[in-house]
């Protein structure tokens, strides 16, 4: 009866996880490492920090840290250890890998974030400035992202 009682622990243990696992990653994009059959560099750095930051964007982006401005669509954070005197980090609430990968549907996030750096713009009142983002080759994380970074 006592093994009984512990497989079925583990059994609703096991659908508990995978109900949480399901919710969490519901509005995430595969990443790599997901479709195991038919990737090259499965299980990459940039791919699982990505999947990460899809579930801390959409889920709790009121936990992030070094958030210092948020609207539905977007976050925006500040680096704590940046060379730059003025640098923001702009993230779409949608997960898009990168800026190769927008759609249709992508384009109110993407309004959004344009926005948000209009506003930070003003506020800094910024005359010299970059606004970038970087291809899926040289992605630290792979999540897209804007950086807004003074000169």
């Amino acid at each position: 009866m006592k093994k009984l009682n512990i497989i079925f622990l583990v059994l609703i243990s096991i659908c508990v996880g995978i109900s949480i696992g399901g919710y969490l990653f519901s509005q995430s994009q595969p990443r790599s490492f997901l479709a195991i059959n038919r990737c090259q560099n499965c299980l990459t750095h940039e791919d699982l920090l990505g999947l990460l930051a899809s579930v801390q964007i959409q889920k709790f982006s009121g936990l992030m840290p070094f958030k210092v401005f948020e609207t539905d669509k977007t976050v925006v954070i500040k680096p704590p250890f940046s060379s730059h005197r003025i640098h923001y980090v702009i993230i779409p609430k949608k997960d898009i890998k990168n800026i190769g990968e927008i759609s249709e549907a992508d384009a109110q996030y993407l309004t959004d974030a344009f926005f948000v750096v209009r506003w930070i713009i003003e506020q800094e009142k910024l005359s010299k400035y970059r606004f970038c983002t970087n291809g899926p080759g040289s992605q630290d994380v792979t999540y897209l992202h804007f950086h807004l970074v003074s000169e």
